[in-house]
């Protein structure tokens, strides 16, 4: 994370990356699990590397005691209210939610180690019981094995962003695909995730172990994060200059994801942390209160 101080705004233009030609595998998609393939066999030898050279210590050991300061908790509703006809991937996804917070559940990050979302969960299997659950593809909902389990990363990356853990690897969608329609936290704080080179790492650069626990309930699936000492700082995540852009006939979505620093002894805001600027296609129609920037 990057700490700005008082920076103007961005000029209202669209990232390179969403004006850029297709990419290969868009224009021939018959290519996409050659190119998956490929990326997966380098996350592999990455990995491999970075474990036998001792760079990165990775998180392994897991309890089912928890450590004694609760330091953040939150629950994300499980099932929304879609069309008729994708509420089964919808249910389906529970099920693939349930199997992948045990795999996380009681997991410890201790000081100086790493926590991979891919290498602790795995690869999400029909051999390991998981179904047919909501993937999302090129801006569209599509039925996956192992979808929805992007909403258990979301959960860890919240509440990570409300510690003292580093973010050091997270990809975001490339598509907003829902309306606000009962948002609870601001948009452009969400995970992608694909087995496993689209990750979300974390480190641990503090002196104290960090848990994650995890559970699915009857309506929300649930997390906290825990610690053995209330920590010096809390912190406050808010989305800013939110805007929808409309050029050539497609509508984005842009906004800043800021962190404020408080120190808990004082209540003195120390710190103003830039997290992440996002820029994404809109894949449905803003309504009618939704003021849209045309910059054709």
């Amino acid at each position: 994370m990057t700490s700005v101080h008082a920076q103007p705004p961005e000029p209202l233009e669209l990232p390179a990356r969403l004006t850029a030609p297709p990419r290969l595998t868009q224009r021939h998609p018959w290519l996409l699990p050659a190119a998956m393939a490929v990326h997966r066999a380098r996350r592999r030898t990455r990995w491999a590397r970075d474990s036998w050279s001792g760079r990165v210590a990775w998180a392994t050991h897991r309890t089912a005691d928890d450590l004694p300061v609760r330091l953040v908790q939150h629950g994300s509703l499980l099932l929304r209210e879609l069309d008729p006809d994708q509420m089964h991937l919808q249910h389906n996804k529970v099920t693939n939610l349930r199997l992948a917070a045990r795999r996380l559940d009681g997991i410890v990050i201790g000081p100086g180690e790493s926590l991979s979302f891919n290498r602790v969960v795995g690869n999400c299997t029909r051999r390991k019981g998981y179904v047919d659950g909501m993937r999302l593809s090129n801006g569209s909902a599509e039925a996956g094995v192992g979808g929805g389990i992007c909403q258990l990363a979301n959960l860890v990356h919240w509440m990570v962003l409300h510690s003292p853990l580093t973010v050091v690897e997270r990809s975001e969608h490339s598509f907003d695909p829902f309306p606000d329609r009962g948002r609870v936290l601001p948009w452009g704080v969400g995970c992608s995730i694909v087995y496993n080179y689209v990750d979300l790492v974390v480190r641990n650069d503090t002196d104290h172990p960090f848990q994650l626990r995890a559970w699915v309930g009857d309506r929300y699936l649930h997390g906290q994060l825990r610690t053995d000492e209330r920590p010096p700082h809390s912190y406050r995540v808010e989305a800013r200059e939110e805007r929808f852009l409309r050029s050539e006939g497609r509508v984005f979505r842009r906004n800043e994801v800021w962190r404020r620093v408080i120190d808990r002894r004082t209540g003195e805001q120390v710190g103003d942390e830039l997290v992440k600027s996002n820029c994404a296609l809109v894949v449905y129609e803003p309504g009618p209160d939704v003021e849209v920037i045309d910059l054709d």
